[in-house]
């Protein structure tokens, strides 16, 4: 990419796409169907996960490991006193070591699902085939290895404890028919934990930001475009590429996903409208219906599509 093209130096009126050899997109600025909007590839799907990684928050596990204690506290009690109940022949202090060991273990391995929710959020199954696919498989991996960690931690937590109380051999039976046991609830509860950090993701992020950014570096190549956040009208996907649309008409280019640009936006009022557009809520000049649930967002001369798949999007714009 050369710099020329970036800069807006290029023939008045040409487009992303025409300098890349594609079509251009409908004048008002929308891209036309089958282009710009088509699912990330995979080496873009890892790139934006791994970009929501490093905006992670701490706090949010914070938070969500105390809930997940208090919950696991209830739990542990319900269920040490039932099997009391119903299983009166085992010594009293069983049931709380069997119940205690499982829900410390847990605890401890918040982290595991915290980190699967940043980098593979509930909201990138918007994103095409490939982004459900990758959701998918990323969850059911990581919850299959939270299964697997969450039984070899309170079973040998467990077997300490027998061997401390000389209480008799801890024989949790054949460790195979063990661990599919566990994972059939283990799936259950990693699953709301992904949904608890994603509520609480979402929470945070309609926080209101006092601090804002004076500019935001658009890395063109080897040259620096330094715009000030607020005369970012909308950024949209261009291939491998993402399209600035800036206030006094230029539109470079950056080599980026939309997701990492959408991390590193969106705490500055950046709404995703369109799994191929960002849209700066402070510059919405208006919101027009297309019919079908789906809407265009004015911005100033720019006009950007805002698909019914993002509900959560015209609220926010709407105010």
């Amino acid at each position: 990419m050369s710099d020329g093209d970036a800069s807006g130096s290029s023939a008045p009126g040409r487009t992303v796409q025409e300098r890349r050899g594609g079509r251009p997109p409908a004048r008002d600025g929308r891209a036309p169907s089958g282009t710009g909007g088509a699912s990330r590839g995979t080496g873009g799907l890892l790139e934006g996960g791994l970009e929501r990684l490093r905006g992670v928050a701490t706090r949010d596990l914070m938070i969500g490991a105390l809930f997940i204690a208090g919950g696991a506290v209830a739990v542990t009690v319900v269920n040490a006193l039932t099997v009391q109940v119903d299983h009166p022949h085992v010594d009293a202090w069983e049931p709380w070591v069997w119940e205690s060991t499982s829900a410390l273990v847990v605890v401890l391995l918040a982290w595991l699902p915290w980190l699967s929710t940043a980098g593979a959020p509930p909201d990138m199954v918007r994103e095409g085939w490939r982004a459900r696919i990758a959701f998918v498989g990323v969850h059911l991996a990581v919850a299959a290895i939270w299964s697997a960690l969450h039984v070899v931690g309170m079973m040998s937590l467990r077997l300490a404890i027998y061997g401390l109380a000389d209480a008799g051999p801890y024989e949790p039976g054949p460790a195979a028919e063990v661990y599919l046991y566990e994972f059939r609830k283990d799936l259950l509860s990693y699953a709301a934990f992904v949904c608890l950090f994603w509520i609480l993701r979402r929470l945070r992020r309609t926080e209101p930001t006092h601090l804002r950014p004076v500019s935001f570096d658009i890395r063109d190549g080897a040259r620096i475009i330094r715009a000030p956040v607020g005369e970012i009208l909308a950024v949209s996907s261009a291939g491998n590429y993402v399209e600035f649309w800036l206030a006094d008409g230029r539109r470079p280019l950056m080599r980026a996903t939309l997701a990492a640009i959408e991390v590193e936006l969106e705490s500055y009022g950046f709404v995703r409208a369109h799994r191929s557009w960002l849209v700066n809520g402070a510059r919405v000049t208006g919101l027009e219906p297309e019919g079908s649930g789906d809407w265009t967002v004015e911005l100033g001369e720019v006009r950007a599509p805002l698909s019914r798949r993002f509900p959560e999007a015209l609220a926010r714009l709407r105010g």
